[in-house]
């Protein structure tokens, strides 16, 4: 389809969705949903461009799965779709939101044929309720429950959105300027993904595969005499801490590697470089607490972490069992998860001058089992 470029809207942050990963990052075998929902149109339809909208941070990593287009979304659908459309070169654009997941062929195939029928066409379902508007009945013969995606002309479009006026959907913004919307027949099945028992109602996604990915993160700080030194967030007792941009936490700093190495998520460096006046002297127990949001919004759980601490000094066998247990404590996983090991240089090499400290760090994630813990967060919002 040379005249056609499809938008996927995914740039929202999932509030009604009610658990600790974005909807869009949810994983149907080994894909996420997003690239699931992508790869579904391009096989079955195929595109001239193919744009994703997003967060900056979300595309950093989107970016890392599939060469397609990747524009940064606004605070609202609209300006998302302002940002996108601004992109698009060919005469017709259909867009679709991520979450509306399972693709009904048909249906879509029924709205590309229409194309020339209107300046927007629409998939509609009728209603088979009786309906009321405030205290009244209405005629649900005159009411239709709209969905996506949606064929539109793109001059038309991009001419409906330049208001201040917010549209919920193009049909909408189209049909404010006295422009034909055409509706086809929508599906049943192609149902939106917004709240955790929608996922009941969405039969085409698989729960996902089991796999492990491993991270590994290495670190290195000198000393600095007359500065608190802190390991794993806890207070070593000693006259010096590290030289260093944050608090100098040389072994959050490797685990961090390591957690964004197994995540595909590049490094501490890239997130939260030192030539960055916010994270001057930071706590860097709250890098790490932004560091597993990250990786568990993106669809990613900790399975367990593995350290060895390299230092001729301090002597650490006092505080072990305590910085293992901060650090379980820091990731939200069992103790028993979490393994610390010192050992010395044997007095070589700058470790052994007792300049400084090495931290190696290795970390594993799977996928988030969304299936298994459905129930669960189900029943989490009936008590809520």
């Amino acid at each position: 389809m040379q005249d056609i470029t499809l938008i996927l809207l995914g740039a929202g942050n999932s509030s009604r969705f009610n658990a600790p990963i974005k909807k869009q990052w949810l994983y149907s075998g080994d894909s996420p949903l997003w690239l699931k929902v992508a790869k579904d149109f391009e096989s079955c339809f195929g595109f001239t461009q193919i744009i994703i909208v997003s967060t900056a941070q979300e595309i950093a990593l989107m970016s890392r799965f599939a060469d397609y287009a990747y524009v940064e979304g606004g605070e609202s659908r609209q300006e998302s779709l302002s940002n996108a459309i601004a992109e698009v070169q060919t005469p017709y654009v259909l867009v679709s939101d991520i979450a509306r997941c399972c693709i009904d062929k048909a249906m879509v195939r029924r709205i590309l044929d229409a194309k020339e029928q209107g300046a927007c066409i629409v998939p509609a379902l009728m209603a088979v309720d009786t309906l009321y508007l405030d205290d009244a009945p209405i005629d649900r013969q005159k009411v239709r429950a709209i969905q996506t995606p949606q064929l539109s002309k793109t001059e038309t479009l991009k001419k409906a959105l330049q208001t201040k006026i917010i549209f919920t959907d193009e049909s909408s913004a189209i049909a404010s300027l006295g422009e034909k919307v055409t509706f086809v027949d929508g599906s049943a099945t192609a149902h939106k993904l917004t709240k955790i028992e929608d996922l009941n109602k969405l039969p085409c996604l698989r729960p996902p595969v089991s796999r492990h990915f491993v991270g590994f993160g290495l670190d290195t700080h000198a000393f600095e005499e007359q500065k608190a030194m802190v390991l794993c967030g806890v207070k070593i007792d000693v006259p010096y801490g590290f030289q260093a941009h944050s608090d100098g936490d040389v072994a959050i700093h490797a685990l961090i590697d390591a957690l964004l190495g197994a995540a595909g998520m590049g490094d501490i460096g890239e997130l939260y470089p030192d030539s960055d006046q916010r994270y001057a002297k930071i706590d860097s127990t709250l890098l790490l607490a932004d560091t597993l949001k990250r990786i568990t919004s993106f669809g990613f759980v900790i399975h367990n972490v593995d350290m060895t601490i390299v230092a001729q000094v301090p002597k650490l066998m006092p505080y072990k069992e305590k910085m293992r247990r901060s650090l379980a404590s820091l990731l939200q996983i069992k103790a028993n998860f979490v393994n610390i090991k010192a050992t010395t240089s044997e007095n070589l090499g700058f470790i052994g001058r007792k300049e400084g400290v090495t931290v190696h760090a290795v970390a594993t994630l799977g996928y988030y089992d969304w299936q298994q813990n459905l129930n669960r967060l189900m029943q989490t919002v009936e008590i809520v």
